[in-house]
């Protein structure tokens, strides 16, 4: 990891904000012993009440923030995903939406519009959002509906009990917390965060649990050449778990960039995938910026699909972005929102289509695993179907 990476924050307030949070790490640090895993220290960095990147009030998704997401580039994005969820709403018609972390409400705005137009509205669409900035500009935006639109828009702090309908997470998973793992010919160890006077330093510990050790071992049986550095994301699968609990029945929809386990733990990819993004910037040294800056990582969906079985869902899709989104009539709502814009905004559309669709953007980089329980087949599903990589 480039140690050698800094970014100066752009005011005071952010340099008090980014320090008062380090000053809370190095409490929690002292407090164990002088070291903390990197799970750990990724959870307070973004997650802190109030100075965790997504507990406090920056400014994070558009071309403004630090990111975009799919919803921010075309509202083509949710929209297609709503015809997805017609084939839901055929056999649970009363069903409901729970969205996770919906950034800045786009997504919601452009999926129950869409939905509107395909007679397929639900009867309710709950967002779970933790961060209080970002529910705020959800409740701006989608305030802004319809009555008869808006009225449907909840905001909960919990998942609701024998949900039926479709439980929706954008790029949610790649901001869960990470252990990192360092394979050497002397074994594996933990990388985690540790104090060198009052700067954060990386240091390698024993692994901190037995579903670690597991994972090592399965990780290993891959790798050729040492040393190799990697994330693994317990986090992840524990969430999912607590989804297929909740779900009585409908669809789960996991969109995010990332691999199988057997392309994520890939030989050359001897660093992981972890990065940082700071006003449109990506690095890869997380022990900068506490708090300023968004830490993720790919996720790995084998995993995932097998925390699905084990937890009684079918697994009913493993998809890329682009085949999803075909799949979805993507093409066909492009071309009728052609006629309906002007050249200069059509041809930022047109941008934006080929951001979310092209190999070498969104469109194969993302992918979409797709969950189910007590549903008949869904043939959107199938459009290039690759659960045989999983």
């Amino acid at each position: 990891m480039t140690e050698m990476f800094t970014i100066a924050p752009d005011d005071l307030t952010a340099q008090q904000h980014s320090e008062q949070l380090a000053q809370q790490i190095r409490e929690s640090i002292v407090a164990n012993q002088g070291w903390i895993s990197f799970a750990d220290y990724m959870q307070q960095c973004l997650y802190t009440p109030g100075l965790g990147y997504y507990s406090a009030g920056s400014h994070k998704l558009g071309w403004g923030g630090d990111f975009t997401t799919a919803p921010e580039t075309s509202p083509l994005f949710g929209a297609a995903i709503a015809t997805h969820l017609t084939d839901v709403h055929k056999q649970i018609p009363d069903y409901n939406i729970l969205e996770f972390g919906a950034g800045s409400g786009r997504l919601a705005e452009s999926i129950v519009q869409r939905l509107t137009e395909l007679d397929a509205l639900p009867s309710r669409y709950f967002i779970l959002e933790p961060s209080a900035d970002l529910q705020q500009r959800q409740q701006e935006l989608l305030n802004q509906l319809p009555s008869a639109l808006s009225q449907r828009i909840y905001w909960v702090e919990d998942i609701p009990e024998n949900f039926e309908g479709v439980m929706l997470a954008n790029e949610v998973c790649d901001a869960m917390p990470v252990h990192l793992l360092n394979f050497t010919e002397d074994g594996v160890g933990e990388v985690g965060v540790s104090l060198d006077q009052q700067n954060f330093i990386w240091q390698t510990e024993s692994l901190s649990s037995s579903r670690l050790e597991q994972k090592a071992e399965q990780i290993q049986s891959q790798l050729d050449d040492l040393p190799y550095r990697t994330e693994v994301c317990l986090f992840a699968a524990d969430w999912l778990h607590s989804l297929a609990h909740k779900l009585s029945r409908g669809l789960i929809l996991l969109i995010d960039y990332g691999y199988s386990f057997e392309e994520h733990y890939r030989a050359d990819r001897t660093q992981g995938s972890l990065r940082c993004y700071y006003q449109h910037q990506a690095h890869d040294n997380p022990l900068i910026l506490p708090g300023l800056q968004d830490i993720t990582a790919h996720v790995e969906f084998t995993s995932l699909a097998e925390t699905a079985f084990n937890s009684g869902l079918q697994i009913c899709g493993f998809q890329e972005q682009a085949d999803f989104l075909l799949a979805g009539d993507i093409t066909m709502l492009a071309a009728g929102l052609q006629h309906n814009l002007n050249e200069a905004d059509w041809l930022q559309q047109s941008n934006a289509l080929k951001q979310l669709l092209l190999p070498g953007a969104m469109g194969h980089q993302f992918k979409v695993l797709s969950l189910c329980r007590d549903m008949h087949t869904l043939p959107r599903l199938k459009l290039n179907d690759r659960r045989y990589q999983l």
